[in-house]
């Protein structure tokens, strides 16, 4: 059986509603967090699919979290080779550093469930299925377009939300995976003071969770799955 490994930096942004489609592809999943003392050792470039997910710290906070410029260095092997990777917000930034691209504070707290814009290239990709749909976002920090990728998405607050090189790696700033997921709650928990400076009310984005969650996660799993039925081994 085909094996992916999820890789988490924080227990509470896990893949959700992308298990569905990846599973179905056929893939065992396995997790690790980068807080186990396990991370060190673990080769990256084994497993058939990596996905890496999300978390509030930065990429360029390496003084204060040093896995970072080990996941880094063990990514940078996985896509020489060109291993079939999924990144997901902090995940595309951690890609997008790998390539050599800088990652940065993009000065707005983007937050909240809106469409992304696809363009010409994203319409002829995977993430047709999520053209239009509301899906959530929640990040401050960007980056830099890599060389080599093709960009697939922005929306007008950052341009650069979603790329893929070839058909084996694809990176996606937004969380087209959360809309079913319990663990929102655990995201308006602790994260609250994201809330503040998106000015965003936690009672009204649970409603637009309720109302655009659905879709949201269906769109994702469409988009996911495309994706993987297309890859390379």
């Amino acid at each position: 059986m085909k094996r992916a490994l999820i890789v988490r930096h924080v227990p509470r942004e896990g893949a959700a509603g992308y298990l569905q489609p990846i599973e179905a592809a056929g893939y065992h999943i396995d997790r690790i967090d980068v807080a186990s003392p396990d991370f060190a050792h673990v080769d990256l470039c084994a497993p058939d699919l990596l996905i890496m997910m999300g978390g509030p710290m930065g990429v360029y906070e390496q003084d204060r979290h040093p896995w970072i410029a080990v996941q880094l260095e063990k990514l940078r092997a996985r896509l020489a080779v060109d291993r079939p990777t999924l990144g997901v917000c902090l995940g595309s930034q951690m890609i997008a550093a790998a390539l050599g691209a800088r990652v940065y504070p993009g000065g707005h707290m983007e937050l909240g469930f809106a469409p992304v814009h696809v363009n010409g290239a994203g319409a002829a990709s995977p993430l047709r299925h999520i053209d239009g749909v509301p899906i959530l976002h929640w990040h401050s920090d960007t980056f830099d377009l890599p060389a080599n990728v093709e960009l697939l998405a922005s929306t007008g607050r950052y341009a650069h939300q979603a790329f893929r090189r070839g058909p084996n790696l694809l990176a996606l700033q937004f969380h087209a995976e959360m809309g079913q997921d319990p663990r929102f709650e655990e995201w308006l928990t602790h994260f609250w003071a994201d809330l503040d400076v998106a000015q965003q009310c936690g009672v009204a984005l649970r409603e637009d969770h309720d109302r655009h969650g659905p879709v949201a996660v269906a769109a994702g799993r469409a988009m996911i799955g495309e994706w993987l039925a297309g890859i390379g081994t």
